[in-house]
């Protein structure tokens, strides 16, 4: 009887709580919307993968060690947690300590889990090495430069104004997260409502460095509310065309002003990347792969 019973409480569906209920259920429908009804499947496919695999129970692959430690509820090793950071040996007191803690007293702790036995999941040790470190951005970003043609852009440069209009959607954003914080419905931090406005440029890799530098703690919430509205745009998007445009209009094929020269597609990375960084040099590290992966595209490199 007691093996059955262990055997019972080892099974996931055991300890499945609502909020994973429903994040799985969240999950096969993005499943669902990538694979059935083709939008954005590069997106969403991965992001709806990723969340059945965070969410099935007990199986901790989103924890990192001390987080798997935290969940076991074991009353020895939360006294030695508790007892380095100073506060009472409950899970709710030791995660206020260790939001407060340093990030060299967080990794002290980590450390200190590890040595009594846990160890991070597959998912958080992918989000340590590729998103924590800054590097998956960048690297996508490269890739982003690869696949984008300058062309259009270059014959016509006022369509460079189009572009610009993303920077309201910027301020927008960080000014309606600091509004909600103003009216104490949500509390947000001036760093968290700038790392929550990238988002309102339509740039998930940005929005994703950003909230890496300005706000980690709330990097998974921002990465997903980034890819999950831009994938979902093929969705947005066609009844607002329609209703601010006429069928004639739509019918209209935009053709390329001129040809452009292929020294000029291949000057266009160098120079922007020239001018952007030499003004703000914050800026280099994406623009400076966005650049490269553009010059490789039209250098046939």
């Amino acid at each position: 009887m007691e093996s059955l019973n262990a055997l019972l409480q080892g099974m996931g569906l055991m300890h499945l709580g609502a909020g994973q209920a429903i994040m799985l259920l969240v999950s096969l429908l993005l499943l669902w919307l990538a694979i059935a009804k083709k939008f954005e499947p590069l997106l969403l496919l991965p992001i709806g993968f990723g969340g059945l695999l965070s969410n099935i129970p007990e199986a901790g692959m989103a924890l990192t060690a001390l987080e798997s430690l935290l969940a076991h509820h074991d009353a020895g090793q939360l006294a030695v947690i508790a007892a380095k950071l100073n506060c009472a040996p409950d899970v709710h007191a030791i995660k206020e300590a260790l939001a407060l803690a340093l990030p060299s007293v967080q990794s002290q702790m980590e450390n200190l889990a590890v040595d009594m036995g846990y160890t991070p999941g597959v998912l958080a040790l992918f989000y340590k090495v590729a998103i924590g470190s800054g590097v998956a951005p960048l690297v996508i970003f490269m890739g982003v430069g690869a696949m984008t043609d300058f062309g259009p852009l270059l014959a016509n440069p006022r369509t460079l104004l189009l572009g610009a209009a993303a920077q309201f959607g910027i301020f927008a954003t960080v000014l309606g997260a600091l509004t909600l914080n103003y009216f104490g419905l949500i509390s947000f931090t001036l760093p968290q409502a700038a790392a929550i406005g990238i988002i309102g440029g339509a740039d998930g890799p940005t929005a994703i460095y950003l909230s890496g530098k300005l706000a980690p703690e709330l990097l998974g919430a921002i990465a997903v509310a980034a890819y999950s509205y831009m994938a979902l745009v093929p969705l947005i998007q066609p009844p607002i065309m329609r209703a601010l445009t006429s069928e004639k209009e739509r019918k209209i094929r935009m053709v390329q002003l001129r040809t452009v020269s292929k020294r000029e597609k291949i000057l266009f990375p160098v120079v922007l990347l020239l001018l952007v960084a030499l003004l703000l040099p914050d800026a280099a590290p994406l623009l400076g792969m966005f650049c490269f992966g553009n010059l490789m595209r039209e250098s046939g490199v």
